[in-house]
């Protein structure tokens, strides 16, 4: 399967600590890749180095068949941050028609982002009056609007009750079904299920790479937290001494 985004020996480092120390890593496109792991492993440097946004020491990002970060891929990526991007003294419906517009797109396009993340009925209120969920939902919105191929989401579900994040869930899947890649972040295992690959990151360093059935298998139990920590009690013996990591 082609892949969308090629990470090469990535070395980040925060002071004299490496955050990653020689990365490597594929995501397929067209699939919805799940980067799971602790807070604190690497998830969201991980995420701003593929986005372009990250000063690196040394590696290559290759995202869609150019360099992260380059001219080429600014129409062409999606990226929700953990913090919410939308101006809070604009109403859901007018940050959602600004950001279209930035694509040359109809309101309607703008519109049918609102309803996809479920802020139908909340569409005219300012972004200040929302909760920490909504204003995350009016972020994704603002993400989504453009039809990105390539869409960087970092955990876009904290804060969402249940039934939402499913149907969040389901328009990820949809977006992979119509051809997007879609790279999202999680702390939470029970989520894992529903990607069609995981990469799974503690301290900076990948310690599985796969589908979530073949992460099960390799660890022997059918709980991907059962999997995770098998996973990562073998890393530490391979690697007693390690001392990996830093803040994410």
């Amino acid at each position: 399967m082609p892949t969308a985004i090629e990470v090469e020996n990535l070395v980040v480092r925060r002071g004299s600590r490496a955050v990653l120390d020689g990365f490597s890593c594929a995501v397929p496109q067209g699939s919805v890749t799940g980067l799971l792991g602790p807070s604190g492993s690497g998830k969201t440097t991980l995420m701003r180095a593929i986005v372009g946004v990250q000063v690196v020491a040394a590696g290559r990002v290759t995202v869609l068949g150019h360099p992260a970060g380059s001219a080429p891929l600014r129409r062409r990526i999606g990226y929700l941050t953990q913090a919410p991007s939308v101006y809070a003294d604009l109403t859901v419906d007018e940050n959602a028609r600004y950001f279209a517009s930035l694509y040359r797109l109809p309101a309607a396009d703008a519109v049918a982002a609102v309803e996809a993340v479920g802020l139908g009925p909340t569409r005219g209120r300012l972004v200040a009056d929302l909760s920490g969920g909504q204003r995350s939902r009016a972020s994704l919105a603002c993400a989504i609007v453009g039809r990105p191929d390539l869409l960087i989401l970092d955990e876009p579900t904290v804060g969402q009750d249940p039934v939402l994040r499913d149907e969040l869930w389901d328009h990820f899947r949809r977006l992979a079904a119509e051809g997007a890649t879609v790279l999202v972040s999680s702390h939470v295992m029970d989520e894992a299920n529903r990607c069609d690959r995981l990469l799974l990151i503690r301290e900076g360093a990948l310690i599985a790479d796969d589908t979530p059935a073949a992460v099960k298998a390799s660890a022997g139990t059918d709980d991907l937290d059962r999997a995770f920590l098998t996973l990562i009690k073998r890393q530490d013996r391979a690697f007693p001494l390690s001392g990996r990591g830093g803040p994410a």
